[in-house]
């Protein structure tokens, strides 16, 4: 059944949803990104359409971009920053200060999640207590490059690297491999996954298996932290293969930990 012509979407008067609809789905989902929308990746074209023209009349998903958010500030006990200022900022800028405050999961928040979370963290709460005592953030010793042996996987030839978090796969549904400490983490926690390990697998005193719990009640899984996961992941020289949707456009969780040296992962 065809798409009903005008403007579905309320609120948004002054925007064409037939027009937007002219659009390619890349362009939709790029400029959803911009806007602040979280979820995009894993939107189909009908929900893209309705979050670009929310954001352009300054709705929801475009808060930060048209200025349609409460000026002030709206963060509990940061009385000495102005998320006026913030959301003055783009939203990649918000969200490597972010990133770089220890703040995990910020590739799936909106703008004024970020606004909130870097608000946090300039006034040394929790969005930004992370940064001082969690030292599995940042790049990784190799910098998110692929690790190589003499067994590396064939696989490895037909997925796309990524060594940094603003790399985007080139199309849905790509395989992609990494080492990035913060792609890695911000990957799991933007779908509720957490660090695990399976439970006696263990050497000695070094973690087993690792894996990563999406929080299904009968995994069977141990959850431990960031910290021991990617001790464990450098000291095994793993590599991550992973996707960020399916070619179907929804958003994957997908993943598998590759030994070069074809030790257990």
């Amino acid at each position: 059944m065809p798409d009903e012509p005008g403007n579905q979407t309320p609120n948004t008067p002054e925007v064409s949803e037939t027009d937007l609809r002219e659009e390619k789905v890349d362009e939709l989902r790029q400029e959803a990104r911009d806007a602040g929308v979280s979820g995009a990746s894993g939107m189909k074209k009908d929900d893209l359409v309705h979050a670009v023209a929310e954001a352009r009349s300054g709705g929801e998903g475009g808060r930060g971009r048209q200025g349609g958010a409460e000026s002030g500030n709206q963060t509990p006990n940061t009385p000495g920053v102005s998320e006026t200022e913030l959301r003055e900022e783009k939203v990649d800028e918000l969200r490597q200060e972010a990133r770089d405050a220890g703040v995990s999961g910020t590739s799936g928040m909106k703008k004024d999640d970020l606004v909130h979370a870097v608000a946090e963290a300039r006034s040394g709460g929790a969005g930004g207590a992370a940064e001082e005592d969690d030292s599995s953030r940042g790049a990784g010793p190799d910098g998110g490059h692929v690790r190589t042996g003499p067994d590396t996987s064939k696989s490895l030839k037909y997925s796309q690297e990524v060594t940094s978090t603003d790399e985007d796969p080139e199309r849905p549904g790509r395989s992609l491999v990494t080492t990035h400490h913060d792609v890695i983490r911000d990957w799991a926690e933007s779908r509720g996954g957490r660090p695990a390990t399976v439970p006696g697998t263990e050497h000695g005193d070094h973690l087993g298996v690792l894996r990563l719990d999406f929080g299904d009640d009968d995994s069977g899984l141990r959850r431990v932290s960031w910290d021991e996961w990617f001790a464990t992941f450098d000291d095994r020289r793993l590599n991550f293969i992973y996707q960020e949707e399916r070619t179907d456009g929804n958003t994957s969780t997908f993943f598998r930990l590759e030994n070069p040296d074809r030790e257990d992962a």
